[in-house]
């Protein structure tokens, strides 16, 4: 499916889901992934070129930002590094899908004529979206999905929250932040980097592992 609006209703499932979960004790090796890394390719793609009447090959490379090495303050603080490794690599590809789809669907959506065939097709979507995604969904634990509402802020710049909000209207995301809160899962939440220091630890983890080097 081309489409996937309502991909954010399956944070409801996450947070109803996740509530079955226990949190997995934290390694220096997190289990690979099953729907890809998130990851940005090392090379952007090339081109050739004329240099002094010799055609050259020129290999465009993503940029690399290159972190400080990093100081825990005490054992749980470096406890939290691996846990969030962990959780990020995992929820880190579901994010860039959320924020690819949220850009998709709203140019799908301002091409239907009424209101009432937006509201059929998010419906539609959001149906095939639970039973599409509720498998793996399932098996993240109560921080993973945390995590993933943290990561589609750090995409797309809100809380997911108000993307379901605006989406699906002020009753049903009052409704899955209601849920989510119940088994511990804020959609709320908000991500600050230059002023939280969990923050910051989470944007370096996903930074690394987006250029590879997790």
């Amino acid at each position: 499916m081309k489409f996937f609006r309502s991909l954010l209703a399956a944070l409801a499932v996450t947070a109803a889901l996740a509530s079955s979960a226990q949190d997995a004790p934290a390694t220096g090796a997190p289990d690979p992934l099953d729907v890809g890394t998130g990851r940005i390719r090392p090379t952007q793609g090339y081109y050739l070129t004329n240099i002094d009447g010799e055609e050259t090959m020129m290999i465009m490379l993503s940029p690399v930002t290159v972190f400080p090495e990093l100081k825990f303050k005490n054992k749980k603080e470096e406890e939290f590094y691996w846990k969030t490794v962990r959780d990020v690599k995992k929820a880190l590809p579901f994010a860039k899908v959320i924020c690819e789809s949220i850009i998709e669907t709203y140019d799908y959506i301002e091409t239907l004529p009424s209101e009432k065939e937006r509201e059929a097709h998010l419906k539609a979507m959001e149906g095939a979206i639970f039973k599409q995604y509720k498998p793996v969904l399932k098996k993240f634990t109560k921080s993973q999905a945390q995590m993933l509402c943290k990561l589609i802020n750090r995409e797309t710049s809100t809380s997911s929250y108000n993307i379901l909000k605006a989406f699906l209207g002020n009753f049903r995301a009052g409704f899955w932040q209601t849920f989510g809160r119940f088994f511990g899962v804020n959609l709320k939440t908000g991500y600050h980097p230059r002023t939280d220091r969990k923050d910051a630890i989470i944007e370096i983890v996903a930074t690394r592992v987006e250029q590879g080097q997790l």
